[in-house]
């Protein structure tokens, strides 16, 4: 199962003002297991970067001017996410803008049920708490000592480890529910059974001795010295 750790930095909070994306990044899951796969670009927002917004991400007017276009990007971005589902913290926020960057260069928005939400995740498992990624790395016990300031690739890598716990961490393919695991015991004891008949109903298998075999047997039982099958007393 392929997904797609996801998390973009902007010049903003609201795309439709005219805010844009500035850096992308994408980890690769295998099975909920980080591969060494990624797409990570920063980009040129074509405006100049608000300092509420250059405070938390630290991408500055001159650094971002010298990097790509959007439009220059969009095809890798998409051949990489494919339609994989992606794991996105606050997805509402990311696909917006990440969909309002695609409409201006002419191409098919990202469909909102392709995302999922680990802030939705987080608030059913954990309500009335904090959900933020710091919040929840400190709940698992994830070292997020290096952000000091946001970064959509490290905070992506952030994620897939929160996700996992999210999931129910290392062992979450034994976390099964009342019914599931109803089944599962259903299913065992039907099998366990299922060997058991068969095992009663197994006809037995006939050892018939070869002449040399018994010769051999016979030679080493004239070598036993009052064997205790000898001093038995028959009732």
């Amino acid at each position: 199962m392929r997904e797609i750790v996801l998390d973009t930095e902007t010049t903003g909070l609201d795309p439709l003002s005219g805010h844009r994306v500035v850096e992308i990044g994408c980890i690769e899951l295998i099975n909920h297991v980080a591969t060494d796969q990624m797409f990570h670009c920063y980009l040129n927002p074509e405006r100049v970067m608000p300092t509420e917004a250059f405070d938390v991400h630290g991408l500055s007017d001159e650094f971002l001017a010298e990097q790509k276009f959007f439009k220059d990007v969009a095809e890798d971005f998409m051949t990489f996410i494919g339609d994989s589902p992606l794991v996105i913290h606050n997805a509402s926020f990311d696909m917006g803008f990440l969909n309002a960057e695609l409409a201006r260069v002419d191409r098919p928005a990202i469909p909102m049920h392709q995302a999922i939400d680990t802030v939705t995740m987080a608030r059913s498992k954990f309500p009335g708490q904090k959900n933020n990624l710091d919040a929840l790395c400190k709940r698992f016990g994830i070292d997020n000592s290096h952000r000091d300031l946001h970064g959509a690739l490290k905070d992506s890598e952030l994620l897939a480890l929160v996700y996992l716990e999210l999931l129910g961490g290392r062992q979450q393919g034994l976390g099964l529910s009342g019914d599931e695991a109803e089944t599962a015991q259903a299913s065992l004891s039907a099998d366990t059974l299922k060997t058991e008949s068969d095992a009663r109903v197994r006809e037995a298998r006939v050892f018939i001795l070869s002449e040399d075999e018994r010769a051999r047997h016979a030679a080493f039982m004239e070598r036993l010295t009052d064997p205790v099958w000898n001093q038995i007393t028959p009732k």
